[in-house]
């Protein structure tokens, strides 16, 4: 298996390295001496990042690039190539939820969800995977969430998308796990993002104290990396209800849909 416990020089790409999870790992691998091409859609955030880098001896570039058009990340794997090479680590963080009923939820916009959540990793996974198979060595991380372990009232579309990352991440660790690639599939819980604003808090369960900070997710999620994971649940305490949930899977969905449907009646949704 391969492991990344030795960052410096290596050519690294994170999509959704604007803000969240994305922009705490691309820090991190700059941190670590990592070559990094710095992927999103919002230029004038990536342009202050990518400057704030550079100040501090950071290698990055910043490239804006909507993962939902397959030719956008085809010319994106183009330009880093041409400046540092093969692309060596890939971090598909790119995405986005959306807290919402599925019956008042637009289909269209779970179609979008899809396409940015799922799609944008399946074509950034195809465009660097014929170089790390040529060299028979790679990685991949790729960021489903605990969504993607147990589906949640309110963030169904969500959780599917993230079930569909959790899937791909397993099959494809099982493909390219004796060619030397690595692929580790992450789960946050609870991460201090600009996603979790105050109004959809309100539609949640209580867990103002248990956030993680984004720059300590990406250090836990780098170590599962050097350790050779193919996952890894962040934080680690989390791993509980996941294991119930397999392990009785009608009494887990009953127990988590009850906290979910009355934080929603608190907030003073019409659940039924």
């Amino acid at each position: 298996m391969a492991s990344f416990d030795e960052l410096s020089g290596k050519v690294a790409l994170v999509t959704g390295a604007s803000s969240g999870i994305g922009e705490a790992l691309a820090r991190e691998l700059a941190r670590k001496g990592a070559r990094v091409a710095l992927v999103a859609r919002r230029k004038d955030r990536l342009e202050e990042i990518e400057k704030d880098l550079r100040q501090t001896g950071g290698d990055v570039r910043a490239i804006v690039c909507d993962v939902r058009d397959p030719a956008a990340i085809a010319a994106t794997a183009t330009e880093v190539r041409d400046v540092w090479g093969e692309i060596e680590l890939l971090v598909n963080s790119a995405g986005y939820a959306r807290h919402i009923l599925f019956s008042d939820h637009d289909p269209e916009d779970i179609q979008e969800m899809m396409l940015t959540n799922y799609m944008g990793t399946v074509h950034w996974i195809k465009q660097v995977l014929p170089a790390m198979r040529e060299r028979r060595r790679g990685s991949i991380i790729n960021l489903s969430s605990f969504a993607g372990k147990i589906a949640q009232a309110d963030e169904v579309a969500y959780a599917a998308s993230k079930f569909a990352i959790t899937g791909l991440s397993a099959g494809l660790a099982q493909e390219l796990s004796p060619m030397g690639i690595q692929v580790l599939c992450v789960y946050p819980t609870l991460v201090r993002t600009e996603m979790f604003t105050p109004e959809i808090m309100k539609r949640m369960p209580d867990a103002s104290g248990s956030f993680l900070e984004a720059d300590d997710f990406a250090r836990r999620t780098l170590r599962a990396l050097a350790k050779g994971h193919n996952e890894a649940v962040i934080p680690g305490r989390m791993k509980v209800p996941i294991i119930l949930n397999a392990l009785f899977p009608t009494w887990m969905g009953m127990m988590v849909g009850r906290l979910r449907l009355a934080a929603l009646r608190k907030a003073g949704v019409k659940v039924q």
